[in-house]
């Protein structure tokens, strides 16, 4: 893992999000570039026949490009460490945060992207569907959110949320995670919310086939498990992240029918907005 791609809106709680990533990257001893997504009304489909003179767009980049290298110098005077110091770059351009972000990721090598969130409530929850939740569905990347609540800490105890339902997908996410959990040094606990009395068979051979192909092929000693009863799985992980001593929360993001996004938000969106530790969500490997 050798780049990260910090988002930023310049708000408290991206530049949060942004020193996050610089200490992720400190960690891990990887490089950050600072990416801006500039929104210009001529190239909003809302905006209808609203003329916007190419000069004041020109204006808004180059408002963007000193807001980012003003970030850049917060984060590299904030480090007094004399260990490795992350190299830090920028990007910006129109469009959406999403546009943006999968632009540059499509045509450079990132390996995480790293943006914060809003908040779980009123407004807040309504920037959270309009930023993190279109990143969730749409990312191709890794991608780790940041609550205002996220606290600066090393990263000792990772918990892999999983529900054994697609389990060649999720080794294939959970060996993408090993590589960093060996950087931070980091146990990983893999963890499953269940409702019922007792697991039933089916799901105890499925949960003892999955840990041997993790015993197996996974090359991590680190590697636990435990299940938690709680008839909700937002609540059980919850739950853990609060009281587990856990220090990032890992879930695999599949994506829904059309239908189903416009009546219910995933489980990843729905944790998002709610857990004060970083959520890593993982593509479903194709």
């Amino acid at each position: 893992m050798k780049t990260l791609l910090v988002a930023t809106d310049f708000s408290a709680n991206a530049r949060h999000a942004a020193e996050y990533g610089y200490s992720l990257a400190k960690q891990i001893k990887a490089n950050i570039v600072l990416c801006n997504a500039v929104i210009v009304p001529a190239e909003v489909p809302q905006s209808g026949m609203v003329a916007w003179p190419m000069y004041e767009s020109d204006e808004l980049l180059t408002d963007s490009s000193n807001e980012l290298e003003k970030l850049k110098k917060h984060l590299e005077k904030t480090d007094h460490g004399h260990d490795f110091k992350p190299a830090i770059s920028f990007k910006n351009g129109p469009g959406t945060v999403t546009d943006v972000v999968q632009s540059y990721v499509s045509n450079s090598k990132v390996d995480l992207v790293v943006m914060g969130t809003h908040g779980s409530s009123g407004l807040s929850q309504f920037l959270l569907g309009n930023h993190s939740s279109n990143m969730i569905n749409n990312t191709t990347k890794p991608l780790m959110l940041i609550s205002p609540e996220t606290q600066v800490l090393p990263v000792k105890k990772i918990a892999f949320a999983t529900d054994f339902t697609h389990p060649e997908s999720d080794l294939e996410c959970l060996y993408h995670l090993i590589p960093l959990a060996k950087l931070l040094g980091a146990e990983i606990l893999l963890t499953h919310i269940y409702n019922e009395q007792t697991q039933s068979p089916a799901l105890e051979k499925a949960i003892k086939h999955f840990m041997t192909e993790v015993s197996n092929k996974a090359n991590y000693p680190h590697i636990y498990y435990r299940s938690i009863k709680n008839s909700h799985m937002e609540t059980g992980l919850g739950w853990l992240c609060e009281h587990g001593q856990v220090d990032m929360l890992v879930m695999v993001h599949r994506p829904h029918s059309f239908f189903y996004k416009l009546l219910k938000s995933s489980h990843c969106e729905k944790m998002a907005g709610h857990i004060a530790v970083p959520l890593l969500v993982f593509p479903a490997a194709e």
